[in-house]
């Protein structure tokens, strides 16, 4: 048998960050949650949690948490059919569900998904960020329950729905246009002008180059990991970036910025992937998140 008071520490104290916050959370002592964390080390002979400041969970312990979301989840199902089944003298624990998406869905559509979500069900959420060809792998290693994905490769386990692609615009502001591309957006010019960059996983800028260029170019970068600080950087002459459509269609209407191509758009399809397990759980969820993809997405 499992013991589920030493896998609910486990998950309090990755949820928290802390054994002494996981304590108050479980209403117990720090002690015991660490001597119920310790047991369960001891048996599986693994490491669970990496002790530090905050405390995460090892993948072994990644996996233990995402089980005690679904038992959380089947739990809150069950007694909202027997509730006399409830302890009413037990704390009420509410289940957070652990979902990944990119940065750029966070900053446009995404929210409006998950809000819908949220106030309709008495779930809490926690939003891992990462770029869109990578949150499968959080699926992959059972760490988030559902991600917004960038390849169409369905993850084992999980149903796919296919939400759209999100539209981007290579833009810069006139006095940056006027000073790096006075003659033409080429390959000589796009080796000089500095661009905007995510992280070392963005790819888009070169994505972009290719297609206008039909090779690869070497450019300097900036690197800027805020969907909305591109845009304020590009406005204010920083740099060249890949914006998405919705964040700059009225700048790019005004003539705030400028379009370094029109009609060079990069299209990135995006996907939505949860895990088979929690699937009915969460049609609330994927039926918020495909509603505000149609609504944003091309």
């Amino acid at each position: 048998m499992l013991d589920y008071a030493a896998l609910a520490a486990v998950a309090a104290v990755v949820q928290t960050g802390s054994f002494e916050r996981a304590a108050n959370l479980l209403h117990v002592t720090p002690s015991a949650v660490s001597q119920r964390v310790k047991q369960l080390e001891e048996r599986l002979g693994t490491v669970l949690i990496i002790r530090g400041q905050p405390c995460s969970a090892t993948e072994q312990g990644a996996w233990l948490c995402r089980h005690v979301e679904h038992v959380g989840m089947l739990e809150k199902e069950l007694l909202q059919n027997l509730p006399p089944l409830a302890d009413r003298e037990a704390p009420a624990l509410k289940v957070t569900l652990h979902l990944a998406t990119n940065a750029d869905s966070l900053g446009t559509w995404f929210l409006s998904a998950i809000s819908d979500f949220a106030n309709a069900s008495d779930y809490l959420l926690k939003i891992e960020v990462d770029d869109q060809e990578h949150t499968a792998e959080w699926l992959q290693k059972g760490r988030v329950l559902a991600a917004v994905t960038g390849h169409g490769k369905q993850v084992q386990g999980c149903r796919m729905t296919r939400l759209g692609s999100l539209r981007y615009h290579a833009t810069a502001s006139p006095a940056f246009v006027a000073r790096h591309f006075a003659d033409g957006v080429n390959a000589a010019s796009l080796s000089q002008a500095p661009a905007l960059t995510y992280n070392q996983k963005d790819r888009l800028q070169e994505q972009w180059i290719h297609q206008v260029c039909g090779r690869s170019v070497n450019y300097p970068t900036h690197w800027l990991p805020s969907t909305h600080a591109f845009v304020e950087a590009s406005l204010i002459g920083t740099g060249w970036g890949m914006n998405p459509a919705v964040l700059v269609k009225d700048h790019l209407k005004s003539g705030r910025l400028i379009d370094l191509s029109p009609g060079t758009v990069l299209d990135v399809p995006l996907y939505w992937q949860v895990n088979r397990m929690v699937d009915d759980q969460l049609s609330g969820l994927t039926q918020a998140v495909i509603a505000a993809a149609r609504a944003a997405l091309v």
